[in-house]
């Protein structure tokens, strides 16, 4: 699965719209944890997808995670 390399390959204002749209930034921010999760098999990895999971579709996790990807170029622990 390579969907956080072809994510991470989009422009930061795609990126950006995506995790604007309610309901479809919860299912992109799901879709590149996982995809990082099963390419580095890492606990780490692994842990922040079930987090995310569990209470990602809030809106806080998410409007931390695009701050972090306008300041940063990526989400937090998904490099």
């Amino acid at each position: 699965m390579k969907f956080d390399k072809w994510f991470n390959k989009q422009s930061r204002l795609v990126q950006v719209i995506l995790l604007l749209i309610p309901f479809v930034g919860w299912i992109v921010e799901l879709g590149v944890r996982l995809s990082v999760a099963l390419r580095t098999k890492s606990l780490t990895h692994i842990l922040v997808f079930v987090l995310f999971v569990v209470v990602g579709w809030g809106w806080v996790l998410n409007l931390i995670d695009l701050l972090y990807l306008v300041f940063k170029g990526h989400l937090i622990l998904a490099k």
